[in-house]
């Protein structure tokens, strides 16, 4: 909040490893120095490093050995998402093969690493938690459809609770990869600026536990009132020009929640940079909610944190429910003229009840949450 607040940006000049890119990236400078709890040792990657930096935060571990109490450790799920989940651990490892057998490292180990689901075996055990546990990756969408996921447990019955978010690192192949499709700007990221021209790479972390809500807890509980998904598949990297997947998402959203678009009072943007995500994003927008409700991406803040984006949003979404704030656009300096939207580059302030977060992946994978407190 504070730095949202002072509109103090975390994107730098690119320095990690030996990349050379002239573009601008967000590093949490204090991964260099930790190491996973001994007892994990086998899950140690910047990625799961992450996670636990983030787990260690903010009264988590208190509030899930609380739900444990409550639930007992096979009733609280373990739902997260990530792009790339420890990639870097390999790229690493292969700097030191083998020289005579082109071996990897023996002590490289990638089921606890690179594998996905390491991130939910880290952070299951880190937690003690037993119960259903699995890693959604569908690109920028994946930590903002967990929810949907522990929605739909919970329904089933399969748990009581479930521990929700998504964490992502940087790596080389992410870096190089963005850069390769013409997608990384060598300045940072303008969101729906008329002249913006691409996506600053970073690296966050996320967790929300998730409850189901009574009588007795919600009177004044951050909610998560609806979700909504699709996927349009319109192309690889490339969202659809109209927005078809974005509409649906939002609609979808609304409709879960029992709302109408009228019922909004901030859209926290996907927002990434690039002429076609804002381009089709605004569209999508405007056509569901028309020019009535203040809307920004919080990226320039951020850089994209990919598989970690839509936890981290809808955070910021809870953030600017309880602190009656809008952030604006860090970075974005004269709005494109052609996106009719209620776009806010400065920050604000109001009664917000209901916030909408957008999270649009790679191949049309959409999410949308509507989260806040009844009115």
């Amino acid at each position: 909040m504070e730095a949202l607040r002072t509109r103090r940006s975390g994107l730098i000049p690119c320095a990690f490893e030996d990349v050379d890119l002239e573009t601008y990236i967000a590093k949490i400078e204090a991964l260099d120095a930790i190491r996973v709890r001994s007892d994990l040792s086998a899950y140690d990657c910047r990625n799961n490093r992450l996670a636990q930096l983030c787990l260690e935060q903010d009264g988590f571990e208190d509030a899930v050995a609380a739900a444990k109490t409550k639930y007992g450790a096979k009733r609280i799920g373990v739902f997260l998402g990530t792009s790339t989940s420890g990639i870097l651990q390999t790229e690493l490892a292969y700097r030191h093969l083998d020289a005579q057998t082109g071996a990897l490292p023996p002590d490289f180990q990638y089921a606890e690493t690179q594998n996905s689901n390491s991130l939910a075996g880290f952070v299951s055990h880190y937690l003690g938690l037993t119960g259903p546990a699995f890693v959604v990756s569908s690109a920028c969408s994946s930590s903002a459809k967990v929810f949907a996921n522990a929605v739909r447990m919970m329904a089933a019955g399969v748990c009581d609770a479930a521990v929700v978010g998504g964490v992502d690192s940087l790596c080389l192949s992410t870096l190089y990869g963005f850069n390769s499709l013409g997608l990384v700007s060598r300045f940072p990221c303008r969101p729906y600026d008329a002249e913006r021209d691409g996506i600053s790479v970073g690296e966050g972390a996320g967790f929300v536990l998730l409850e189901r809500a009574t009588a007795a807890n919600s009177a004044n509980a951050m909610l998560l009132l609806g979700v909504g998904e699709s996927s349009d598949a319109h192309h690889m990297s490339t969202p659809h020009p109209e927005g078809l997947g974005a509409i649906m998402a939002m609609q979808r959203a609304l409709d879960s929640a029992g709302l109408q678009a009228s019922d909004i009072d901030y859209i926290n943007l996907h927002g990434t940079a690039t002429k076609s995500n804002d381009a089709s994003e605004g569209k999508a927008v405007a056509d569901v909610f028309g020019t009535r409700v203040a809307c920004s991406s919080t990226k320039g803040w951020t850089g994209h944190l990919l598989g970690a984006a839509g936890i981290t949003e809808a955070i910021i979404a809870l953030q600017a429910v309880e602190h009656g704030f809008v952030p604006g656009s860090v970075n974005t300096r004269q709005l494109d003229p052609g996106i009719a939207i209620d776009y806010r580059i400065e920050n604000g302030s109001g009664q917000i009840n209901r916030v909408l977060s957008n999270s649009f992946g790679f191949g049309g994978s959409n999410c949308s949450l509507v989260l806040g407190r009844q009115a």
